[in-house]
């Protein structure tokens, strides 16, 4: 049974030249959405030419109201049909197909502090945050760096805007290493956004000697093309060609072999099968050296095979 179930869209804005936000309902009203925590995401299903394209997409509304959910969506300059179907053919009124909602990023709400650092459209997580941490009080501060995408569009950011807490960064670049060293002890830092931004981010907390386990990022990425190649799952009994672009999770699921995930960008581990044969070429960041050396077992939401076949226990 699938996982999935429909929404509405029942609004569509437009927050920047290439930043949507849509509004989505259930489009059945006896089948309420799921509450959420600050942090999850959702996975959309896009119908796109011949397949559906499934991106995972932060909830950007408030938890206190599940009735109904918020994402914005960047169109990026290379689609591989998500973000380019919903900028130009999601309109409201359509359905799509939408799973409940996953947190692979909740704040610790144990910290002192929580500085929150965003660049472009990785903002969108942590205005789920915001309700969350007024309302208990906490200390925190959020910066986006983005020179087209303007916080004040979001109305999810209006309550905050007053509150001197948001700072916004447009041609500058912060100085990330002065910004780490002001910040109070047991301050933990969000991140969300280009990785050369959290790897820059992570180098200036090594300098200042702080723990990595301060430092929290999350980051939904379109996996990357690659060579075409056969995936096997033995199991089903399913032969599917895994297209250059799409990524062996899409085509295993559109030959209808249903494999279990969240991030869909190699974060989580929830999509990982066992390899019977051939190589694989692990793009995730989940599995450790000894893992990937062994060729035992693969992500394939984002990974793909130096081989001409895998065979994978599914």
């Amino acid at each position: 049974m699938s996982r999935f179930m429909k929404a509405r869209v029942a609004a569509v804005d437009q927050l920047s030249s290439s930043v949507r936000r849509l509004t989505l309902v259930p489009a059945d009203e006896t089948s309420p959405f799921t509450p959420f925590s600050p942090g999850s995401h959702v996975v959309l299903g896009i119908p796109g030419e011949g397949r559906v394209c499934r991106n995972a997409y932060s909830l950007i509304s408030s938890p206190d109201d599940p009735s109904h959910y918020c994402i914005a969506v960047r169109r990026q300059p290379v689609s591989r049909g998500g973000s380019e179907a919903i900028h130009s053919r999601v309109q409201v009124g359509d359905e799509l197909e939408l799973s409940p909602p996953a947190n692979l990023f909740l704040p610790h709400w144990q910290a002192r502090h929580h500085l929150m650092l965003a660049g472009g459209i990785g903002i969108t997580p942590f205005l789920s945050y915001l309700p969350e941490l007024e309302s208990r009080g906490a200390s925190w501060e959020l910066h986006l760096r983005s020179q087209d995408l303007d916080v004040a569009r979001f109305p999810e950011a209006a309550p905050y805007l007053a509150s001197g807490n948001i700072t916004q960064h447009r041609l500058e670049r912060p100085n990330l290493k002065a910004l780490l060293a002001r910040q109070p002890a047991g301050t933990h830092v969000y991140l969300c956004g280009p990785q050369a931004m959290i790897d820059a981010v992570k180098e200036a907390a090594r300098e200042l000697h702080w723990s990595l386990a301060r430092i929290h990022h999350e980051v939904f990425a379109a996996p990357e093309p690659g060579t075409p190649f056969t995936a096997v799952a033995r199991g089903s009994g399913v032969e599917v060609a895994v297209g250059a672009q799409e990524s062996m999770l899409e085509a295993l699921e559109r030959s209808g072999v249903e494999v279990k995930s969240l991030c869909r960008g190699g974060v989580c581990g929830q999509c990982r099968v066992e390899m019977l044969e051939g190589e694989a070429e692990h793009r995730d960041a989940f599995l450790d050296e000894q893992e990937r050396a062994s060729q035992r077992c693969v992500m394939p939401c984002v990974s793909r095979a130096r081989s001409q076949r895998l065979v994978l226990d599914l």
